[in-house]
């Protein structure tokens, strides 16, 4: 009786293990580029100067930051667009936008803002009439 219990106790420890590994690699994984995501602008919303609230949103305890107001993402939670036009921001852009490994479009038409330019990705233009 008492090796029936510890086979019994084995095998809820098995599964129970198990249950866990799948968790992290199926549930969890992928998250980790939406946290790394979410890290990274959050780095840019600490280095702005943001007198009007508009990136309220953007709280890093969130899984990923594609609920956060400008941001646009694809199926798989990453993020393809940032647009901070009109948002009365200043302070410098961040190196770790490069992170933003789907990033197609960055928008912010404020001279305020400073930093390394945004290579290869789509813009609106303002000035054009």
């Amino acid at each position: 009786m008492m090796a029936m219990g510890v086979s019994l106790k084995s095998r809820f420890a098995i599964i129970t293990l198990i249950v866990v590994t799948i968790e992290l690699v199926v549930v969890r994984l992928p998250f980790a580029s939406a946290n790394s995501e979410g890290d990274a602008l959050y780095t840019l919303r600490r280095s702005l100067s943001d007198p009007d609230n508009v990136l309220q949103s953007w709280d890093p305890t969130l899984v990923n930051p594609c609920t956060w107001f400008h941001i646009t993402c694809d199926q798989d939670n990453r993020v393809t667009r940032v647009d901070l036009g009109n948002s009365n921001l200043s302070g410098h852009l961040v190196s770790e936008l490069g992170k933003l490994e789907r990033l197609q479009y960055f928008f912010e038409n404020n001279p305020r803002l400073e930093g390394p330019e945004l290579l290869g990705l789509a813009t609106y233009d303002t000035n054009c009439s």
